[in-house]
């Protein structure tokens, strides 16, 4: 059974940054294609930024050039660096982890971005 627990979230003004973290309880976690999702007040969940097995980054036009996904393997861990936050950012952000159809969620962390 797959376990994701991020941390990392909190409260910001806008410009400033914010480091997620998703630690996996998984035992192949190099294997599952990461993602980060967000859900801000009444809007549906949206895909952030994902990374593959093998590395590839992928970014929603919102948050390119200002995101960065990445993970360390040996730690079973999953990254967001955020940067230039804008209240745009406020969410809830999610971690999820999938392989072979097969798609589990972290609890979820707030970010707000407000002055």
């Amino acid at each position: 059974q797959v376990q994701l627990v991020e941390s990392g979230g909190g409260l910001v003004q806008p410009g400033g940054s914010l480091r997620l973290s998703c630690v996996a309880s998984i035992k192949w976690f190099s294997v599952f294609t990461m993602k980060w999702y967000r859900q801000a007040p009444g809007n549906q969940r949206e895909l952030v930024a994902a990374i593959s097995r093998l590395g590839s980054t992928t970014y929603a036009d919102s948050v390119k050039g200002r995101f960065t996904i990445s993970r360390d393997n040996a730690k079973n861990t999953l990254y967001l660096q955020m940067n230039s936050l804008t209240p745009e950012d406020t969410a809830v952000y999610y971690c999820n982890a999938e392989h072979s159809g097969a798609s589990s969620w972290g609890q979820g962390t707030q970010v707000t971005v407000s002055s």
